[in-house]
């Protein structure tokens, strides 16, 4: 059964990696990148630091705390645990893989980017739960998309890491929700 459902990831991931085309190589390249993100950060903490005043610490706080449990669940367990190869370092198949720059790490289970990525999305989706903030979720799938379109994670470590990231914004919203209650409050306008 599990080498079936590994088969099947490989077979979908050559065929989602196999669908690429030059001139859209730099933008997923970009698009897979920390750096580019850096300005969507600093609005979603300009948002914040008005909104909350001097409490915006908690939500700051928050946020190390999301990131560490996403990308230390991934990184940090998952991928030393597992020790499943990229696709660009798995024998059977890494000649067939469009590498668009360089592999990474040798183990891709689960994706740090997507645990990532939909962490954030999720947590902002549990604060603000407005309409504007549910494109953070588009945001997570292009970027994770792109880690399969650059060649170095197949399709199971991109659904494992959304559901780590969902997992990590689950229990910091929880807590977040737990320990500043007054703070979600005057996110959400009612006080």
């Amino acid at each position: 059964m599990l080498e079936t459902l590994i088969e099947l990831d490989q077979q979908f991931f050559l065929w989602l990696n196999g669908l690429h085309a030059d001139w859209l190589d730099p933008i997923m390249l970009a698009i897979t990148g920390r750096n580019i993100w850096v300005p969507l950060y600093a609005v979603i903490l300009f948002f914040v630091i008005r909104k909350l005043k001097w409490q915006s610490w908690s939500m700051i706080l928050a946020f190390a705390l999301l990131i560490t449990l996403a990308d230390q669940a991934a990184s940090g367990f998952f991928k030393p645990f597992f020790e499943r190869f990229r696709p660009c370092h798995e024998p059977a198949i890494k000649d067939m893989v469009h590498l668009v720059k360089h592999c990474g790490g040798q183990y891709g289970f689960a994706s740090s980017h997507a645990s990532n990525t939909f962490a954030l999305a999720f947590f902002l989706l549990f604060i603000y739960r407005n309409v504007y903030v549910r494109w953070m979720i588009v945001w997570a799938v292009l970027v994770s998309y792109s880690r399969i379109y650059v060649g170095v994670h197949y399709p199971g470590d991109i659904i494992m890491g959304a559901i780590l990231g969902l997992l990590a914004a689950v229990i910091t919203y929880e807590l977040y929700k737990r320990i500043f209650p007054n703070h979600l409050e005057k996110i959400h306008g009612i006080v």
